[in-house]
C-alpha cells in the first residue's frame, strides 16, 4: 500500500506545483482564451500526440466535439491520428515524422488552433506539425513536461508540466485539458 500512496502523492505534488505557478495558470487561461476566440470565428481545434499523448489528444477532442458537462452544440475538434489508413500510408510513403504536418497541410486554416502533446517536448512529428500550423497562420499550444523540449521555443503558448515523470505529466495534461474544456464550454454556451 505504501507504493500506491507514494504514486498518488507524487501525482498530487505535481498538481500542487501547477496550482502554485502563476505562469502556468496564466498559460492555461491563455490557451482557453485563444480556443474560445477561434470557435467564435468558426475555426477548429486540432490535436496531436503519440502513444499516451495520442490517447489524451483523442480524449480532449471528444470532450469538445461531443460534450463536456452539458448538452450543447458540438465544437469542431479532431485528433489527427484517428484515420489509421492515412497514418500508415503517410508513414510508409513519406515518414512517420510527416504524418501530422501533412494532415495539417490538407485541413488546417488560418485562425485554427493546434494543440500538440509531448511529454518530452521533442516528438519530431509534433514539432513538424507545429511548424506547418504556424506557416498556415494557426495558433499553437504545446503541453509538455518540465523543460518544454524543442517545442518550448516553437509554440505560441507553452504549458510545461513541472515533472520529468511521463505518467505524472500525462495525468496533468488531462487535468489541464479538462480545465480548458470546461472554460471553453461554459464561456461559449449558457448552461441549461
Amino acid at each position: 500500500m505504501n507504493r500506491i500512496s507514494n504514486i498518488i502523492n507524487d501525482s498530487i505534488e505535481v498538481k500542487k506545483e501547477i496550482l502554485n505557478s502563476d505562469k502556468l495558470l496564466k498559460s492555461i487561461e491563455n490557451a482557453a482564451e485563444i480556443i474560445i476566440e477561434a470557435y467564435r470565428n468558426k475555426k477548429k481545434v486540432l490535436f496531436c500526440g503519440n502513444g499516451g499523448s495520442a490517447a489524451d489528444a483523442q480524449h480532449l477532442a471528444a470532450e469538445l466535439s461531443g460534450r463536456f458537462y452539458y448538452d450543447r452544440p458540438p465544437l469542431a475538434a479532431e485528433a489527427l491520428h484517428v484515420n489509421t489508413s492515412y497514418m500508415t500510408a503517410v508513414a510508409n510513403d513519406y515518414s512517420y515524422d510527416e504524418v501530422f504536418a501533412r494532415y495539417i497541410a490538407g485541413v488546417g486554416n488560418h485562425g485554427d488552433i493546434l494543440v500538440g502533446l509531448s511529454t518530452s517536448g521533442n516528438s519530431k512529428n509534433v514539432i513538424k506539425a507545429i511548424e506547418q500550423a504556424q506557416r498556415l497562420g494557426m495558433k499553437t499550444v504545446s503541453l509538455t513536461g518540465s523543460t518544454g523540449g524543442k517545442m518550448k521555443d516553437l509554440s505560441d503558448i507553452l504549458i510545461n508540466v513541472p515533472s520529468n515523470d511521463t505518467p505524472r505529466i500525462q495525468e496533468s495534461h488531462i487535468m489541464i485539458g479538462h480545465i480548458i474544456c470546461e472554460i471553453v464550454e461554459s464561456t461559449l454556451f449558457l448552461k441549461p
